[in-house]
């Protein structure tokens, strides 16, 4: 029977990480999903580790790739879920249950997207995401990739990640899919999913690299969508930082304002 779900999992030379990650979905209590490792060749043991839990996989490969996206490619033409999920290794879930309790809400779009934990040293918070997504929000933000279910047919839609990025092809996909291909989407205000910071994306050493990679979509795919948006986001500051103000709260709670 085909799998609802596709989790798919890349590694290469986290073998801590990846015991954290295989546990958390071998523990989930609705298990209508398949789970697929996709491994770079790591010498760390992680292989070996995979090979000891071959049960638990439907599919596995350890093998030299040439980045987290080719991984994640492949990843893709492997599955065979109707929803993919990446979950790479030292991403866990929010908790045992948590598949359980969403499983429904996956269906009838395209792109369905979670709130995600964050840990970052010794402070967690959650970070959620807009209802509303606009070409404005990936100008400065994206979606989390370990919280975000996508259809397998969006990839006959739009394209594979691009290979030759190594940092920011998921947010090339994410903002291609909305702002070029039109994909629906629909954001469930629950917590899917952990992320510890401290990976390629966040690492302060590569952000010249993020910046470098984000302007090359933005200048060379999107230059009409460019002449606006520094007015756009300026004003999306200023309305957000007026809805924050105590004395507008106050007003809107009194009545003397409407609520926007």
């Amino acid at each position: 029977m085909k799998p609802k779900i596709s989790i798919i999992t890349v590694n290469y030379n986290n073998l801590e990480g990846l015991k954290k990650t295989i546990e958390s979905v071998s523990n989930q209590t609705w298990q209508e999903f398949e789970h697929i490792i996709i491994d770079g060749g790591s010498t760390d043991g992680s292989a070996a580790y995979i090979e000891s839990k071959t049960q638990l996989f439907e599919y596995w490969i350890s093998e030299p790739d040439t980045g987290v996206y080719h991984a994640m490619n492949k990843g893709i033409a492997k599955a065979s879920g109707e929803y993919l999920l990446f979950l790479n290794s030292g991403d866990h879930f929010y908790n045992n249950k948590v598949l359980a309790q969403n499983q429904q809400e996956i269906k009838d779009r395209d792109i369905i997207y979670f709130n995600l934990q964050v840990v970052e040293e010794h402070k967690i918070f959650i970070k959620e995401y807009p209802e509303v997504l606009s070409f404005s929000y990936f100008v400065e933000d994206t979606l989390p990739h370990p919280a975000t279910f996508i259809a397998k047919s969006t990839f006959g839609k739009t394209n594979f990640y691009k290979e030759d990025f190594k940092i920011l092809s998921d947010w090339k996909f994410f903002i291609d899919s909305i702002c070029r291909y039109n994909l629906s989407y629909k954001k469930i205000n629950a917590t899917l999913s952990t992320f510890y910071i401290g990976g390629m994306s966040s690492n302060p050493s590569n952000r010249v690299l993020k910046e470098n990679e984000k302007q090359q979509v933005l200048q060379e795919e999107y230059p009409v969508y460019l002449q606006d948006i520094g007015d756009v986001i300026i004003y999306k500051d200023i309305v957000a930082n007026f809805r924050k103000s105590r004395i507008i709260k106050v007003l809107v709670k009194l009545g003397f304002l409407n609520k926007f």
